[in-house]
């Protein structure tokens, strides 16, 4: 684990490897040869209480023996190994002298390394499929004869290398799973690591426990001691500053550094108008009266709606909010004395895809705020304590902090706020309809056990009138959208198949206790074409 100090960077692998009794010191490092799913292995690891860190396939030799791996995992890719360009394997996961697991792209990068043969398949497997354990192994004995397993490969292997045994076979592929178990070198052609294999998380559990030999110690508890103790190494008895918007992960890094340096910590907390009904009061009566955080709040409505108004293109929406928000920010910071550090929430899916962007290697990546450019404004120190965490671990280690599990478990919410909810231009009456449509629908899905049955929802505030009739009288008043979409990775999602009987009373709700609001309509566009949020 490491953290960044003077302003914010791509990780540094080959970092010192970490003490004996540290967390992470059992290790799984995972090398990326640009699969759409390795961070999912590298969750799936985490899930297993195992750490593990991803690094480029090429990443320098040094770094990969520096890590102190105590097993590897080499991801799919979207390239055939025969292919005169293709990555190839790093001569340092062999000098590594640790077990190796290869998956797709990695278990034809092993094929190919120890003198193999690897071919176009004449037939291609997408998507379901079932293996034939064929062989007794630590990886696959004992978990079935016939496994349900997710392929996603236009190659397979043809010829294996020497020392190596065929573990699992398909129709099409008599190769599904090969290993050398006395050097433990294991190869899969399918994915374990996504949910669609029915016996996956028991297959990555076999390797990093019973094959890696890692014990379980990346815990909540241990994460945060781990977490804290390296804070207060870092900081001493300096003061740190922390920009508190409410969201998931600026809440449990105020909760982890309370923990660690009390009042040494001051968040300032920017009411910019554009949150959830009550969301302001809610966040001091955590943080401030519960928590017994140091917490400043600043009611910048005013001033927020002034710079909007007007203004109904969402990318100008979003860089006005983004500019004023860090102006207002700045201006509560130069009041304070002493102030050294800046806290960020950067998560770890953060990093990964900044760094991606740097080396140019990784086809998915969008910037992110929090990885750069604020400290070198401010002139301070930068503390990034969640930097190595994935967001589901964030929200174990919010509530094992004591974070109410309502507000670490809750859907993701823009930076932006509501001012991306509305369509065209943000006015304060529309921002207050929308927060009481919203509040209504999220308190239903709560109510009747659907919030958690879903990815994210809230509603969208469109600025167009429609005729309604309530009693006896014509009523003519703006409309309301609601989104609920159910998703794994966000990239791609679903609209929700929410029962019409809800949907019915939600709309009901709404109408009747939401003066200025006469039609309530449901998003069915799934992403693609459509994105989740509207703006």
């Amino acid at each position: 684990m490491s953290f960044t100090i003077e302003g914010a960077a791509a990780p540094n692998p080959g970092g010192p490897k970490p003490p004996a009794d540290a967390p992470d010191s059992a290790r799984i490092l995972i090398l990326d040869f640009g699969g759409q799913y390795t961070q999912l292995i590298a969750r799936r690891v985490r899930e297993a209480g195992v750490y593990s860190e991803i690094y480029a396939h090429d990443a320098p030799e040094d770094a990969i023996a520096a890590f102190g791996a105590s097993g590897i995992i080499l991801s799919g890719g979207p390239q055939s190994i025969w292919a005169e360009d293709s990555p190839r394997l790093s001569d340092a996961v062999l000098e590594a002298k640790v077990p190796v697991l290869g998956i797709c792209y990695g278990m034809h990068a092993l094929v190919a390394r120890f003198g193999g043969t690897v071919e176009p398949a004449a037939h291609r497997e997408y998507g379901h499929a079932e293996i034939d354990v064929t062989e007794d192994n630590p990886l696959l004995a004992g978990l079935g004869g016939a496994l349900g397993v997710w392929m996603s490969h236009g190659d397979r292997v043809e010829r294996l290398p020497p020392g190596f045994v065929a573990i699992a076979s398909t129709k099409n592929a008599p190769v599904a799973a090969m290993a050398d178990i006395e050097r433990g070198v294991y190869g899969l052609q399918f994915h374990p690591e996504v949910t669609h294999t029915t016996r996956g998380f028991d297959i990555i559990r076999r390797f990093v426990h019973d094959i890696c030999g890692c014990p379980s110690e990346w815990t909540p508890k241990n994460i945060i001691a781990e977490h804290v103790e390296r804070v207060r190494g870092m900081v001493g008895k300096e003061r740190v500053l922390l920009a508190l918007s409410g969201g998931v992960d600026s809440s449990v890094v105020a909760a982890l550094l309370h923990a660690a340096i009390g009042e040494q910590l001051i968040c300032v907390f920017v009411d910019h108008g554009l949150l959830r009904l009550d969301e302001g009061d809610q966040v001091m009566q955590v943080f401030r009266d519960h928590l017994g955080v140091n917490v400043i709040r600043v009611d910048a409505e005013e001033s927020f709606l002034a710079a909007l108004a007007g203004v109904a293109d969402p990318e100008e929406k979003r860089k006005i909010i983004g500019r004023l928000f860090i102006e207002v920010f700045e201006a509560e910071a130069k009041r304070l004395e002493d102030v050294n550090w800046l806290a960020q929430g950067t998560i770890y899916p953060d990093v990964i895809e900044s760094a991606g962007s740097a080396t140019g290697k990784a086809e998915l990546i969008k910037s992110h705020h929090n990885v750069g450019g604020l400290p070198e404004r401010m002139h301070l120190k930068l503390v990034e304590p969640l930097r190595d965490l994935f967001k589901d671990e964030v929200r174990k280690i919010g509530v094992e902090l004591g974070l109410p599990p309502s507000l670490v478990n809750r859907h993701p919410f823009p930076g932006p706020g509501l001012g991306v909810r509305i369509l065209g231009p943000v006015e304060k009456r529309f921002a207050d309809l929308l927060r009481r449509a919203d509040h209504i629908f999220i308190e239903e899905l709560r109510a009747q056990g659907l919030y958690d049955e879903v990815s994210q929802a809230f509603a969208v505030f469109l600025p167009v009138k429609s005729v309604g009739v309530m009693g006896d009288g014509r009523r003519y008043d703006y409309v309301v959208a609601l989104r609920a979409v159910e998703t794994v990775d966000f990239m791609t999602a679903r609209w929700a198949r929410l029962p019409y009987d809800f949907l019915d009373h939600v709309a009901r709700r709404i109408i009747n206790e939401v003066a200025g609001i006469s039609r309530v309509t449901y998003d069915i566009s799934g992403k693609p074409p459509a994105t989740i949020e509207w703006e």
